[in-house]
């Protein structure tokens, strides 16, 4: 199975619909999926701070593959693709992880930083600890800005990240910071979908301030309508980049496509409301180690399907299938199991 031809049910036209539809409307689970239950590990992170990780299904020390996924901007193992994910991976008897990014698990971080999305050192660390646990294969999964950090640490990586990971999918990242944060600020983006990712993004940031006074300019953060507004006062500067268009510049993963050397699958839509079609990267943009699927349909993280409201376990089955091939024949037999 594949998404390359996806197309979405007659009654979601348009990547609008099918992006806030799956988000908010479709299903999680489908007839026969057992109830979902997260078991949580807080960790110590070196620089003194911590993350919370989700893990459903088989401890990570189990003879069973572990998919660790990457969420994306405010999200977490609550996200309609976290749930959903978490029942695929079950019926294939497989486990999976969500470390959330900091600030991102329900409790602030210690530190002044946040999460962006270039944060490769943080899918280092986070990978880095998992792998001496499994006996399993390990499988990595970002979404939107969890799938742009981990696009960019495996072309960083080159063939070290091959060494620590079986195969990973990134699925609807904005791979060119640029074009997606340009693309976010304007037209009915900037009304759908900018204030959703402001209402939280703006307190937390508030919530810094207090805890590390003069860490940016607060009055020009509480101004701030836009993402390149809000990066270019608090998430560039607070995570070492001169400013958002330093920030957006920098920690795309597009330049580094070409450096892949483990297989890797990219899926976006060419509707998604957030990437624009002409900034998705082609087959000269990338290593014969990637694979890209670009369907029309399916919007933002949504390619939901079946019977009304529909379900979103189209694009988990799709992906995990494809990350499926690339398994030792005994862990997938494993999984099954």
């Amino acid at each position: 199975m594949d998404l390359q031809t996806f197309r979405a049910p007659w009654w979601q036209p348009g990547g609008h619909v099918q992006t806030i539809w799956s988000a908010l409307c479709s299903r999680r689970s489908v007839a026969g999926d057992a109830p979902l239950r997260w078991r949580r590990e807080r960790w110590e992170t070196p620089d003194g701070d911590f993350i919370d990780v989700d893990f459903s299904g088989h401890a990570p020390a189990a003879q069973v593959p572990l998919l660790v996924l990457f969420h994306g901007l405010e999200g977490s193992s609550s996200s309609h693709y976290a749930l959903a994910l978490a029942q695929v991976c079950a019926q294939r008897g497989w486990s999976l992880a969500v470390p959330h990014f900091r600030g991102c698990s329900g409790e602030p971080n210690r530190l002044p930083r946040a999460y962006h999305s270039g944060d490769a050192d943080e899918v280092d660390w986070i990978l880095r600890q998992l792998r001496p646990r499994m006996r399993g294969g390990l499988l990595a999964m970002g979404v939107s800005l969890g799938g742009n950090a981990l696009a960019r640490w495996a072309g960083l990586q080159r063939q070290a990240a091959a060494e620590l990971v079986t195969a990973a999918a990134v699925v609807c990242a904005p791979l060119d910071l640029v074009a997606g944060g340009a693309n976010l600020g304007r037209g009915l983006n900037r009304w759908l979908y900018t204030p959703m990712f402001m209402r939280t993004l703006v307190p937390k940031a508030l919530a810094k301030w207090q805890q590390s006074p003069g860490l940016f300019d607060r009055a020009r953060l509480q101004r701030a309508r836009t993402l390149h507004a809000f990066d270019d006062v608090f998430t560039g500067p607070v995570h070492g980049f001169r400013d958002a268009d330093d920030y957006w510049r920098r920690a795309s993963a597009k330049p580094l496509l070409k450096q892949v050397a483990l297989p890797l699958l990219l899926l976006n839509a060419r509707n998604d409301p957030f990437v624009p079609a002409d900034s998705l990267p082609g087959p000269g943009d990338v290593s014969a180690s990637v694979q890209l699927w670009q369907p029309p349909h399916g919007g933002h993280v949504g390619f939901s399907s079946g019977a009304w409201p529909a379900h979103v376990q189209a694009m988990p089955l799709a992906v995990t299938q494809w990350l499926a091939q690339w398994l030792e024949p005994s862990n997938e037999e494993c999984g099954n199991g």
